[in-house]
């Protein structure tokens, strides 16, 4: 199989999540509200002034996260463009510590110095948040190298956005992962804009997965908007790189609701679009599933939910800015183990 549509359908309302085996619908509806409210909350503190640097909200892309983690183990690695929050969350990486990133804070993941765009957790192998356009496809292919001679079993799985799909290092990436036969997926979240350009403005194929024929491998699209789609082709996915049998393409079409980044005015598309996409929108949907079958049971969720996210506000706003002194911290690396910054001459 060089090119496969997925043929997975949603499941009827009151069949929650049975499309998929072993997908608690109440755990996903948690971790898509997890990533919801982590966003709209960095959003507006962003727009008060209160978190600097850049902002890229991945608002309605939240299936493609929480479907996808479902299926990785714990032991795969996993890489990501800049639109990252969901993915560190649902990865495991604490709320607190993320939104102190944001903030700058001397306790945020990255210990303030990497914002909103360099999440990571090596602990989690969350190799991060990465700020150049496809510059990470190629740091996966290596980590799939190193997974494919150290470790059999464990896979690498990289997160980009169509827009990368159109640069050297998504082409080289996937032309030594092929020709290795290494054990990455290579997972598409297209959006259907790079920047504020249309994917169909700036690319002759724009179906990303239709490319995997260049390379031999096979890809799998799926609905972006829809949890159980993600997962379900997630699965064959991961099954086919899993067995050794080679890299794959996982294309999800998805949708965000904001800008590209909060400096965005959004001049390339009607609002009527956006509202009309909102229809789809994944939390909501299976928001609304779930409260038809309990509906005192969703709002408990969403309570605790705003609870763990205020809290991580609070803690992001009580801790303190980096010290001055750690200014060199982690800039260059000594082979003695000693950091500039900690000399005795200084």
């Amino acid at each position: 199989m060089v090119f496969a549509l997925s043929p997975h359908t949603a499941a009827a309302p009151n069949v929650v999540a049975s499309a998929v085996p072993d997908l608690d619908a109440w755990d996903v509806y948690r971790a898509m509200l997890r990533v919801r409210r982590f966003e709209e909350l960095a959003g507006q503190h962003y727009a008060q002034g209160r978190i600097g640097g850049f902002l890229h909200l991945a608002i309605g892309e939240e299936a493609v996260c929480v479907g996808a983690s479902s299926v990785l183990q714990p032991h795969d690695h996993l890489m990501t463009h800049y639109r990252d929050h969901g993915w560190a969350l649902v990865r495991g990486m604490d709320a607190g510590r993320c939104m102190a990133e944001l903030f700058g804070k001397a306790t945020g993941v990255s210990g303030g110095r990497g914002g909103s765009m360099h999440f990571a957790d090596a602990g989690k192998r969350m190799w991060g948040g990465y700020a150049i356009v496809g510059g990470h496809l190629t740091l996966a292919t290596g980590l799939a190298w190193a997974a494919k001679v150290q470790e059999p079993g464990t896979i690498a799985c990289v997160v980009f956005g169509e827009g990368a799909s159109n640069i050297g290092e998504f082409h080289e990436a996937a032309n030594l992962a092929a020709t290795w036969g290494l054990p990455i997926l290579f997972l598409c979240e297209n959006n259907g804009f790079g920047m504020g350009t249309r994917s169909e403005r700036a690319a002759a194929v724009p179906d990303v997965a239709r490319r995997a024929a260049a390379y031999g491998m096979p890809a799998w699209q799926v609905d972006g908007m829809d949890v159980r789609d993600v997962a379900a082709g997630m699965r064959e996915a991961v099954a086919f790189v899993r067995n050794g049998e080679g890299p794959a393409i996982l294309e999800a079409h998805t949708y965000r609701f904001r800008g590209h980044s909060m400096a965005d005015p959004e001049l390339y598309r009607d609002k009527a679009e956006v509202e009309v996409m909102k229809e789809r929108d994944p939390v909501a949907r299976i928001g609304a599933e779930l409260r038809a079958i309990d509906s005192a049971r969703v709002d408990e969720i969403t309570a605790e939910v705003e609870r763990e996210m205020q809290a991580a506000v609070e803690f992001a706003e009580s801790s303190p800015f980096p010290d001055v002194s750690t200014l060199e911290d982690g800039i260059v690396a000594r082979a003695d183990g000693i950091n500039p910054s900690t000399r005795s001459s200084r």
